[in-house]
């Protein structure tokens, strides 16, 4: 399993998930922005943390009973206990908002735990003291009946998709006010330091838009436009 820096860690904390599919397209990955997972709350920082997978099919009936809770080996109720502190639940729902993917007494005890966060392409219940809560959940919006109306949870810490986007364990989840990105793994550690760095010059590229520069030249930047970056950047060092 991947191990990731603290610097790697604090700079996804502080750049945009707009900034890192910047970066992911530069590398040839276009598909990485998780469809209908938007944030639930609004959070004072981003959401960071390698993935932990969930993955549900549809419902059967016979199978598919409350009783089944009881079950400490149930797969949704064994991921939420089982989820690693400092990481990110990811739950395959297969964009289903019919029903919830969990809900407060779920997301409570996944906070205490630890854990960095939850990512779902389906809904979830409790939504507005869930949204309350310090805890970044980011899903496909509210749904107020549970999830065994039609999901069956089957595998855990397995490939999924979430949100037309393949999920593999140990992928970098990074989500903010836009929503979820998802970073190979292998990739994390360059694209947070190169993120960084794009945010950087943008900022200057936006200062100077906002005194009036034109676009040409501007953005993107021409020669001129990057040494006074150069120079503007040792100054701001």
């Amino acid at each position: 399993m991947t191990q990731y820096s603290d610097a790697c860690i604090a700079r996804l904390k502080r750049v945009s998930t707009a900034t890192l599919t910047t970066q992911l397209f530069k590398r040839g990955f276009r598909n990485v922005f998780i469809q209908g997972a938007r944030p639930l709350g609004a959070y004072s920082e981003n959401m960071v943390g390698p993935a932990y997978t969930l993955r549900n099919i549809p419902a059967r009936e016979d199978l598919d009973r409350v009783e089944g809770f009881a079950n400490p080996e149930h797969p949704q109720r064994k991921a939420v206990e089982n989820a690693p502190a400092g990481k990110v639940l990811v739950m395959d729902c297969r964009g289903d908002t019919r029903v919830a993917s969990g809900g407060q007494i779920l997301m409570t005890r996944l906070h205490v735990r630890g854990v960095a966060g939850m990512v779902s392409d389906g809904g979830v219940r409790d939504s507005g003291p869930i949204a309350r809560m310090p805890f970044p959940v980011f899903c496909a919006g509210p749904s107020a009946p549970l999830n065994l109306a039609q999901h069956h949870a089957v595998d855990i810490d397995v490939p999924i998709a979430c949100g037309g986007v393949a999920v593999y364990p140990g992928d970098m989840i990074v989500g903010d006010a836009d929503g979820v990105v998802v970073i190979p793994a292998h990739l994390a550690e360059e694209v947070a330091q190169d993120a960084t760095e794009q945010e950087a010059m943008e900022e200057f590229l936006l200062s100077r838009i906002a005194a009036g520069a034109p676009l040409p030249g501007t953005y993107p930047p021409n020669a001129e436009t990057k040494a006074a970056y150069e120079a503007w950047k040792k100054s701001h060092a």
